[in-house]
């Protein structure tokens, strides 16, 4: 059974961010026989859903895939590995980014691609369909997370997903910024969470 890795950005970053960079490296070093997937995704949050979905669709048959997301791509996450029930880690990830992102409604320009896009009011009504409940103490779907969250964010309250995943596997750093400093620190702690071995 071949194993997948999907890294999921986040808002107005790309395959070229640091995380992702440091998560392709460790993979490349360390499991080599693991893929890595990390898709510059669609400026809208439905195309984006979809495009993820029909890649994991494309190589489902005789895949197991794991998923990593970080920030509103935690959230994109989090969606997915409700959806297809996967294991999944979720780095200072955004809980409601339909509320965040409302004050980004208007031309955007991503810094890695240079892509010129609208966000609009459209998008906020597309990112609230993919809202997903807490996980319950009850309920099999906390021991799917991995939450990781670093104090010192300045963009997210990380309150808000300390809250949200209090009954799964949280790791609150003091500290620290949104980027997440020190994210390849935590790469042993993910891969062992995926127990790729």
């Amino acid at each position: 059974m071949q194993k997948n890795i999907l890294y999921i950005h986040g808002f107005n970053s790309s395959p070229l961010s640091l995380k992702a960079e440091q998560t392709r490296h460790y993979l490349a070093k360390n499991y080599p026989e693991v893929g890595f997937f990390c898709p510059q995704l669609a400026s809208t949050p439905a195309k984006a859903i979809t495009q993820l979905e029909q890649l994991i669709e494309q190589h489902n048959y005789h895949s197991q895939w794991y998923l990593i997301g970080s920030s509103l791509g935690g959230y994109f996450a989090s969606y997915l590995a409700e959806k297809y029930h996967y294991l999944a880690v979720l780095v200072n990830p955004a809980i409601t980014p339909d509320e965040l992102l409302h004050d980004y409604i208007g031309e955007q320009v991503n810094p890695y691609t240079q892509e010129v896009y609208q966000v609009t009011a459209e998008h906020m009504l597309q990112l609230k369909a993919l809202k997903q409940s807490a996980p319950t103490i009850a309920g099999q779907q906390k021991n799917n997370y991995l939450v990781m969250v670093q104090t010192g964010d300045e963009v997210l309250n990380y309150q808000q997903a300390v809250e949200k995943y209090q009954h799964c596997r949280l790791i609150v750093q003091r500290g620290g910024d949104h980027s997440f400093i020190n994210f390849d620190k935590c790469l042993a702690t993910i891969t062992d969470f995926f127990q790729l071995d």
